[in-house]
Order: C-alpha cells, then sequence, then structure tokens
C-alpha cells in the first residue's frame, strides 16, 4: 500500500486514485463549505498568481453573502480523499453571438501540495463537462500572462486566445 505522502510526489493521479476524487457544488448553508471556501481564496489571494500586494484578506461575509445571492455564480469544489483541496468559481454569462449561455471561471485554484498532479485537468474537465450538460456554447477564463503552468493546462484543454486577440482592461472603482 502507497502512503499518502509517496502518492503526492508522484506527477499524476494514479489512475487507481481517480475514483477518490469527488466533485460538488458549495452550499453555502454548510459551515464546513464555507470555511473552507474562504481558506482556499484567501490561500488565493496570497499566492503570486492571486496579486497579493492588492489585497487585504478576505471579508469572510461580504464573500459569502455576495457569492450566495449572486444569481449566475457558483463554486465546484474539488475533494481529494476526503479533503476539499481546490475550487473554481464560476458565473453563467449570456452570448449574444451565439445566443446561449457560457461559463466564465474567474478563479480556479488547487491548493501547493496538490499542484502538478492534474487535479486543475480533473477540475477544468468537470466544468467543461457541466457545460456541455447544459448545451452551452463556450466555457472561458482569463489567464495571467507571466502564469505559464495555467496556459499550458489549458492549452492542452483546447483553449486558446482569441482571433483577433482580446485584451481584459480594469478600471477600479
Amino acid at each position: 500500500m502507497t502512503s499518502i505522502k509517496n502518492d503526492l510526489k508522484q506527477d499524476i493521479i494514479p489512475s487507481d486514485r481517480l475514483s477518490e476524487i469527488r466533485f460538488f457544488f458549495c452550499d453555502y448553508t454548510n459551515d464546513t463549505h464555507c470555511k473552507r471556501l474562504v481558506e482556499l481564496i484567501g490561500q488565493y489571494m496570497n499566492d503570486p498568481m492571486g496579486e497579493s500586494n492588492q489585497v487585504t484578506g478576505v471579508k469572510t461575509a461580504d464573500l459569502l453573502a455576495g457569492l450566495a445571492n449572486h444569481p449566475s455564480s457558483f463554486v465546484l469544489f474539488i475533494q481529494y480523499r476526503n479533503n476539499i483541496i481546490g475550487l473554481a468559481t464560476c458565473f453563467i454569462n449570456f452570448s449574444t453571438f451565439r445566443s446561449k449561455r457560457y461559463i466564465n471561471i474567474h478563479d480556479i485554484f488547487i491548493e501547493k501540495p496538490n499542484r502538478g498532479k492534474g487535479f486543475g485537468k480533473a477540475l477544468m474537465n468537470e466544468i467543461i463537462s457541466l457545460a456541455r450538460l447544459r448545451n452551452y456554447c463556450k466555457v472561458n477564463l482569463e489567464v495571467r500572462e507571466d502564469n505559464l503552468s495555467a496556459k499550458t493546462l489549458y492549452q492542452s484543454l483546447g483553449f486558446h486566445d482569441t482571433k483577433p486577440a482580446m485584451h481584459f482592461w480594469t478600471k477600479y472603482l
């Protein structure tokens, strides 16, 4: 029997461990889900890819109430061996060009000890499957130019820059 420590050193999720992965939506009435959501978003904010220099911390009540009450948001957790190890915060939008809904992935985060093992890919594939099941027209996301590991993952799943290339602009208020 392989120990957890040895499993985490492997490059990908061993095929005999795939059955230990579970996906589920955040239930905002579940204290464990809420606590884990806040913890993971806090870790993401403090990660170099989370622009930690621009945030002061998670405002728990605002985050939970905002997501719970947003009419088109959902948070999808990935659980491995009974531990929630990551999440995707998504919003359902509408394409006027295709007259269909689509999923925008706003945040995707896997905890550091579980990165590079295939969990991010599994989470992305679950979102893509959900979009297909619901007959949505696309899944889109934004990715930092310097986030090479994320870009490599997204490209391996068929994501690419638009033609012509689009830019994500922001005006902070």
